[in-house]
């Protein structure tokens, strides 16, 4: 969905603020100046999922606090396409990540994975609210940006870790549940909250800009520094199929339908 093959050797990616623009269509028919043309020789998985969640995860650990190479970045649902993109981008930056998952039955297998991409700590939900987490911070900063995805408790719980004067940016509610931020936290912290949806950003944008985004992230698949995430290739006539495994419980897999 919205690549093709053809342009001078390249995929296409469209510079639309929409981004269902392209999507379940075999053809399409756009002005040159609506595409972009992306590098033919970045794996076909990276430029399939690369035009929403990696320019979501970059955009957030850019526009809202100026990080430097040391800083650490807290994260929820760390295994969503974005929280992977977070792990690797955060890396190539030289920033350190605490990245919180769900516990489940395989949790040191997707600690093993997380880690291999660059996250420096992987921990649950329930450990984030152990008092035994400051002992974390005796050899990392405290987080200047916290990213959420999911809300309710959990995000609470990011906003607790976060240091004075810190960020929380919220771009997606998974737990269907509020944010919610005690008194003290915004008073004695001054803490900030933001959102980020990557749509209103396009729009607010130029295509230029857009266009630098998109060639950055290749930049850094180019070097290796950022990877799709994990990835299973499904034939179009088994849609039922991915569709079942998408909604499985913990499921860490993209579901890519091939034609």
């Amino acid at each position: 969905v919205n690549w093709a093959w053809g342009w001078k050797g390249s995929f296409l990616t469209t510079l639309d603020s929409s981004p269902n623009s392209g999507t379940w269509r075999t053809e399409a028919v756009f002005s040159e100046e609506e595409l972009i043309g992306v590098p033919s020789d970045i794996p076909l998985q990276s430029a399939s999922t690369l035009s929403v969640n990696p320019c979501t995860a970059y955009r957030m650990l850019m526009d809202f606090e100026q990080l430097q190479p040391g800083d650490s970045v807290i994260q929820n649902a760390s295994n969503s396409g974005v929280g992977q993109a977070v792990i690797q981008i955060a890396a190539a930056l030289g920033l350190r990540t605490i990245n919180v998952v769900r516990d489940r039955p395989d949790i040191q297998k997707l600690t093993d994975r997380l880690k291999n991409l660059g996250a420096e700590h992987v921990i649950t939900e329930e450990e984030l609210r152990k008092h035994e987490m400051k002992n974390l911070f005796k050899d990392m900063p405290w987080p200047r940006l916290a990213l959420n995805c999911v809300g309710g408790k959990s995000s609470t719980e990011l906003l607790r870790h976060l240091a004075p004067g810190g960020t929380m940016v919220t771009y997606g509610g998974m737990a269907k549940q509020p944010v919610i931020a005690s008194v003290s936290l915004l008073i004695f912290k001054d803490l900030k909250l933001r959102g980020f949806w990557l749509s209103q950003w396009k729009k607010d944008h130029s295509p230029g800009q857009f266009k630098e985004l998109i060639l950055t992230l290749c930049e850094l698949i180019h070097r290796g520094q950022l990877m799709a995430p994990a990835c299973s290739e499904v034939p179009l006539q088994d849609y039922q199929h991915a569709f079942e495994a998408s909604m499985q419980p913990f499921s860490s897999s993209k579901q890519i339908l091939t034609m």
